[in-house]
């Protein structure tokens, strides 16, 4: 009697890489994966028809119609995808994280709570709606402070203000962004870091430590380069997982990816995000497994049920540069790709940006032209190929029309 193969539902925002390396896994492993996603009508069709059209706006509206869906795992790519797979797995009664652990993920402001009632050191906080006097939030703050809008990911929209004329100067810039409520925390010094890890059952799965070699200290927080393992020391490499291990706790994460951020100082680690979900986009092409797996099939096996505990990096260290945005304008062109993909230790250089693209800096802008891919035998190493390899890209940008304008 023929097997009957496993299925996996995958929820994604978009239809790119990481979603064809989600395909390809799937393939090799004999599973059905099913793609829900609110990008249906760009999707021609890349799996037989087996795309279903979802509205991540619309959780209770878009489980409720998959309610009916067989499969025996759900997977996520994104924040808001995240959420409504929460919802979809408890209906279908597979293991995923809970609806309301992924909502808390999604909520800086709720999230910093449940944080905070459970003793992890988090920087001071508050929050306030963008139609209130600016002047009047800025004197509730302790400067230095960081402007977050709460409708934003990453690092899109934080601003840093030193003082109050930067703080109104923040505010009406995010408010610009047609944001409508603003997270005020006090600015935690010190280096920066993600993990990244898998949750079973409630118990943490480290997979790895990045070190963020670059300074993040504003005005603005574009993250560049990830680098792992961690070139810090032991003490506080264990500090770091196991602050990662109590926030995931703390929101009641229960089975599935994790990705965290965190700041280290005197004062030892701060927590300062937790997602229901893996690192984003082609960042995940930085982690591989022995004997040659890739981040997403090992998400996959484990949202199906099987153990993973026992995988092994494929090279001693790796690591990923999102390249900055030179300036605002429209793409046209780069050059050197050949000579910075030629350099020791350099895996791959993507540029996602295309030609008549704008291109927008943060803190408006929302991606990057590009990444940077490579391995070598240590950390060290790796970071100097992905600087060295930066160096000879040559962006090619015009300036942007008055009346052109960014899309949402």
């Amino acid at each position: 009697m023929e097997a009957v193969p496993r299925r996996l539902l995958l929820f994604a925002a978009t239809t790119g890489y990481q979603i064809r390396v989600f395909a390809d896994a799937a393939r090799r492993l004999g599973v059905e994966l099913t793609l829900a996603t609110d990008r249906c009508h760009v999707l021609e069709d890349p799996w037989g028809d087996r795309a279903i059209a979802v509205k991540f706006d619309r959780i209770e509206e878009s489980a409720e119609a998959l309610r009916s869906i067989q499969c025996d795992g759900v997977a996520a790519v994104g924040d808001r995808p995240a959420v409504l797979a929460a919802a979809v797995g408890e209906k279908l009664g597979v293991p995923f994280h809970s609806p309301a652990a992924a909502r808390a993920c999604n909520d800086k402001f709720l999230a910093r709570q449940l944080y905070q009632a459970t003793g992890l050191a988090v920087p001071k906080f508050f929050r306030a709606n963008c139609e209130d006097e600016p002047r009047a939030a800025g004197a509730r703050a302790t400067y230095p402070c960081v402007l977050k809008p709460l409708g934003q990911s990453a690092s899109r929209g934080v601003i840093r203000a030193n003082n109050e004329r930067e703080f109104v100067a923040a505010w009406a810039r995010i408010r610009r962004m047609g944001e409508q409520q603003i997270q005020v925390e006090s600015y935690i010094d010190g280096r920066e870091f993600a993990v990244e890890g898998l949750v079973t059952n409630g118990r943490f799965q480290p997979i790895a430590i990045f070190d963020k070699p670059d300074p993040l200290e504003g005005p603005f927080f574009e993250e560049t380069i990830y680098v792992t393992p961690s070139r810090e020391p032991l003490t506080v490499q264990e500090e770091l997982l196991a602050t990662a291990s109590r926030a995931v706790r703390a929101l009641g994460l229960g089975y599935g990816p994790v990705h965290a951020e965190l700041r280290y100082n005197r004062q030892g680690a701060w927590m300062l995000e937790t997602a229901a979900r893996p690192i984003g986009g082609l960042c995940a092409k930085a982690l591989r497994f022995e004997p040659d797996v890739p981040f997403e099939e090992l998400i996959l096996r484990h949202a199906l049920g099987e153990d993973v505990s026992d995988a092994r990096p494929a090279s001693p260290a790796s690591g990923v540069m999102m390249i900055p945005v030179p300036r605002d304008g429209v793409y046209e062109s780069v050059e050197g790709l050949e000579r910075a993909r030629a350099v020791a230790g350099i895996e791959d250089v993507i540029i996602t940006a295309k030609e008549g693209q704008r291109l927008v800096p943060l803190p408006e802008g929302a991606s990057y032209p590009g990444f940077i891919f490579a391995r070598g035998k240590t950390a060290a190493e790796v970071e100097a190929a992905l600087r060295r390899s930066h160096a000879e890209l040559r962006f090619h940008i015009a300036t942007a029309l008055e009346t052109f304008k960014p899309s949402a």
